[in-house]
C-alpha cells in the first residue's frame, strides 16, 4: 500500500515535523511505500477559480507551479495523510492552499467527468495548542465533508497538544502514539 503524507507546517524542524516521524517510521517497518512531500519548500499560487481544470480529464490545472508535481502524488497513493498544525483553528495557510488546488481532483462542475481520487483513504495528523476538540473540530470536521463529497474515506486522525514545546512532540509518547495510529491504518486498509 502506498501512503502520501503531506506537511503543510511553514518550517522545516517543526513540532508536527517531529510527530510524523515515528508515524513514517512504522509504516517502513509495516513495508509500506511512503512518499513525503513537504510544503514549506514549495510554491504553491491560489486558485482562480478559473473551472478550466473541470473541461479536461486528469490533473490539469493553468496555474504553473509546484502542484503539478504534489498531484500525481496524490492521485497514485492508496492513503493520503494531511499532517498539519491548527492556526486559528485550520490548517496552515500552505496547506489551505494545497487543499484549493486538488479541486482538479474533482471532475463534478464542467464536461469531463470522473474522480481522480475515489475510494482512496484521508486521514490526519495535527498539531495544536487548545484541546483537541475544541482547536481541531472545525479542520477535522471540514476533511471529512470532503472527504464524503469527494467519494474517499475518512479513516481517522492522531492529534497531540503543544503542552512543552518540542518536547510534546518527540516525548516517547507521543511518538508511540503515532507509531499506533500507522498500525491501525494499516491493519484497517488490508482488512476494508
Amino acid at each position: 500500500m502506498k501512503f502520501c503524507i503531506v506537511l503543510g507546517s511553514c518550517r522545516a524542524q517543526s513540532n508536527t515535523n517531529a510527530l510524523c516521524q515515528g508515524f513514517i517510521d512504522q509504516l517502513k517497518e509495516l513495508g509500506q511505500e511512503v512518499e513525503y512531500v513537504t510544503l514549506f519548500d514549495k510554491q504553491i499560487s491560489p486558485c482562480k477559480g478559473c473551472y478550466a481544470c473541470q473541461q479536461e480529464e486528469g490533473y490539469s490545472c493553468q496555474i504553473s507551479d509546484d502542484m503539478h508535481r504534489i498531484a500525481p502524488k496524490i492521485i497514485e497513493a492508496d492513503v493520503l495523510v494531511l499532517a498539519t498544525p491548527i492556526y486559528h483553528w485550520y490548517c496552515t495557510a500552505e496547506m489551505k492552499a494545497m487543499l484549493d488546488r486538488l479541486y482538479p481532483l474533482n471532475k463534478y462542475y464542467g464536461k469531463a467527468k470522473n474522480s481522480l481520487w475515489n475510494n482512496k483513504k484521508l486521514a490526519l495528523i495535527l498539531t495544536h495548542g487548545y484541546d483537541k476538540d475544541y482547536a481541531c473540530s472545525p479542520f477535522i470536521t471540514g476533511m471529512q465533508r470532503l472527504a464524503k463529497h469527494s467519494h474517499i474515506e475518512y479513516v481517522g486522525e492522531y492529534t497531540v497538544q503543544d503542552e512543552d514545546d518540542i518536547n510534546s512532540f518527540t516525548a516517547e509518547s507521543a511518538q508511540q502514539g503515532a507509531r499506533v495510529f500507522a498500525k491501525m491504518l494499516v491493519n484497517m486498509c488490508n482488512n476494508g
